[in-house]
């Protein structure tokens, strides 16, 4: 078990849709790749609509299909996180402006990234998309893209912290 692992949040709104999708996938992903010892993740929402519940039902059954499990209870992002997390991925620009305004330390400023900016480097400042009312084709479009920028993600974190599959 490593001891010092990397700590990493996923951020959207609610917390029901986006960022639980993103925490699945790259769970999955790590978990794929034997490297699950080396991080703790985590998911929150800059409001807090559904403070308590599971994942919506869209969510979890996209993730589902792909035997991602998701069991992560919404919660809302608080100042505390700057501390205990390393990277804060957002999905959109509301989510960094939310996040941002409860910034009291400049280096928590170095910790907010947009979560595709690491997806094949083309999506700078993209956004993932809010599927809320969208319908389940909105949901996959999501995941796709969720676990697209997980493999970007992971790629740069194996080269920032110098972490190989095989350890």
């Amino acid at each position: 078990m490593k001891e010092d692992k990397i700590k990493i949040l996923f951020v959207c709104l609610g917390n029901i849709c986006r960022s639980p999708a993103a925490e699945g996938a790259f769970q999955s992903l790590i978990h794929k790749e034997n490297l699950s010892d080396f991080f703790l993740i985590d998911s929150a929402g800059t409001a807090g609509y559904h403070d308590g519940e599971l994942a919506d039902p869209r969510t979890r059954e996209v993730a589902k299909a792909r035997n991602i499990n998701l069991t992560h209870i919404s919660r809302k992002f608080i100042k505390q996180d700057f501390q205990r997390f390393d990277y804060i991925l957002v999905m959109d620009h509301n989510n960094f402006k939310t996040v941002r305004s409860l910034v009291t330390d400049e280096s928590h400023n170095r910790k907010i990234h947009f979560f595709r900016s690491f997806e094949d480097g083309q999506f700078k400042n993209a956004e993932v998309p809010d599927p809320y009312y969208g319908d389940l084709k909105a949901f996959e479009n999501v995941q796709n893209i969720v676990e697209s920028a997980s493999v970007g993600f992971l790629k740069f974190l194996k080269s920032e912290h110098q972490i190989s599959s095989n350890h």
